[in-house]
């Protein structure tokens, strides 16, 4: 589906009328290309006093073949492909003023798409009450850049456990690469918590999913058929589920990455037990299972009939109950599994006409809430993202009036892609960010809705 609006606004004609008038402008968004240089420029790496991380990510990001600024050395004119700041020193409320002194002088120094990443403690871990304040205030700043330094820039904040183990170093870094790089184009305003867990670097940071098998519900187009393909790049041997009536399609996917087809109908109440069969025999184990498969059945919650009900909410939300049950009795997910499941900022904000699919998404991010913890005890990982305004063929259907709205509505003035989806559930899928559990991350270019 074309952006239309997007499109003219990149023209003579239209970047004049924009700055005349003042309408949203959607800026062109870097996103990840094989090959690519993790950034396109200099990394400004800054700390606040006693800031534990700053070594450890100066290391990590100098062996990623990143180009540190020195920070004394810098220049009224310099420009930065992303600003890294440790924040983890900081103990008072007062001292917050060390992020002002850091970013003030640079909030114009940033490439075109450029990053901002802060890094802190969890305020659950802090030591003390002012300790944690300060802690959870560093959220506010980094939602707050995500909204004003525009042109395609993002801001995350990614709290880092001090019960470190040696695999969240790992973690860390994956998270890093990830929210540098071009594959976190339309994720922005987010908070990641990196704790402990299994973690194993890959051999080969360009093939991260190499040798792993990954199952991916509701393969056969959309969002699905992106992430088969994002994940098999990624080294991934994918298997691809869909219903039988998507069969033609889903073949071509799976054709198209070199992975296997299975068409099954999630909701019939044999499939738990015929997908583990298949796993198990074809394969003996699963890696990762993505579970993508969904349905909208819309209506407003006076005129929908019990049917519309029942059938979303058992797609969306009671079939990932169930396979994950049998997976996890049949111990086909290893330890250092990872389990990445699709919810919706519907099911963070709600949505007119859509309380049944609402309900499911927030299903899926209580199932993360509750099962995450237990789950971590036999080192698998558990996370979700929450897409938001997605060009799909479901979008299209949306119509004229609310469709520019979803797009306009956020800190990137357009709608995301199904790959934009597909590269941040390959990022929760790696085997280096097993770390990362328990996360709901929104894809929603920093909606306003459930802002």
């Amino acid at each position: 589906m074309t952006d239309r609006y997007a499109s003219f606004v990149q023209t003579g004609a239209g970047r004049a009328l924009v700055k005349r008038l003042g309408l949203p402008d959607p800026p062109r968004l870097r996103r990840h290309t094989p090959g690519d240089p993790l950034v396109p420029g200099p990394v400004l790496l800054g700390s606040s006093t006693g800031g534990q991380l700053t070594e450890p990510v100066r290391q990590r990001l100098t062996a990623a073949g990143v180009e540190l600024a020195d920070p004394a050395a810098t220049a009224a004119d310099s420009r930065f492909a992303a600003l890294v700041y440790d924040a983890s020193g900081i103990t008072d409320s007062t001292e917050l003023r060390q992020l002002y002194d850091f970013f003030h002088p640079q909030a114009r120094s940033l490439l075109p798409s450029g990053r901002v990443i802060v890094l802190g403690t969890p305020p659950a871990e802090c030591d003390s009450p002012r300790e944690a304040t300060a802690q959870r205030a560093l959220e506010g700043l980094t939602r707050s850049v995500g909204k004003e330094f525009g042109r395609g820039v993002t801001a995350q904040l990614v709290y880092v456990t001090r019960h470190r183990d040696p695999s969240t170093p790992v973690s860390l870094e994956s998270t890093l690469r990830f929210l540098l790089s071009g594959r976190s184009a339309y994720v922005s305003g987010q908070v990641v918590r990196v704790g402990v867990g299994t973690a194993v670097a890959p051999a080969d940071w360009d093939r991260p999913l190499d040798g792993q098998v990954v199952l991916v519900t509701g393969a056969a187009r959309g969002i699905g058929a992106a992430l088969a393909k994002v994940l098999a790049r990624d080294g991934a041997r994918v298997v691809a589920l869909d219903v039988p009536s998507a069969g033609d399609e889903l073949a071509a996917v799976a054709n198209d990455v070199g992975g296997s087809a299975v068409q099954l109908d999630l909701t019939a109440p044999d499939a738990p037990a015929r997908l583990a069969e298949h796993l198990a025999s074809r394969h003996g184990r699963v890696d990762v299972v993505v579970h993508n498969a969904g349905i909208t059945r819309d209506r407003t919650l006076g005129r929908m009939d019990a049917d519309r009900w029942d059938s979303v909410i058992d797609v969306n939300l009671s079939s990932q109950e169930r396979i994950n049950d049998v997976l996890l009795e049949r111990d086909l997910i290893p330890t250092g599994g990872r389990i990445v499941a699709v919810s919706s900022i519907a099911g963070i904000a709600g949505n007119r006409g859509q309380t049944n699919y609402a309900t499911s998404k927030a299903g899926v991010i209580g199932l993360v809430d509750s099962l995450s913890p237990v789950l971590r005890e036999r080192g698998i990982s558990l996370n979700a993202v929450a897409p938001g305004f997605i060009e799909t063929r479901l979008t299209a259907r949306i119509p004229l009036t609310i469709r520019e709205a979803g797009r306009r509505m956020n800190s990137m003035a357009q709608g995301g892609l199904p790959v934009d989806v597909a590269e941040t559930i390959g990022w929760l899928s790696w085997p280096a960010t097993g770390a990362v559990s328990g996360n709901v991350v929104r894809v929603c270019g920093q909606s306003l809705l459930g802002a």
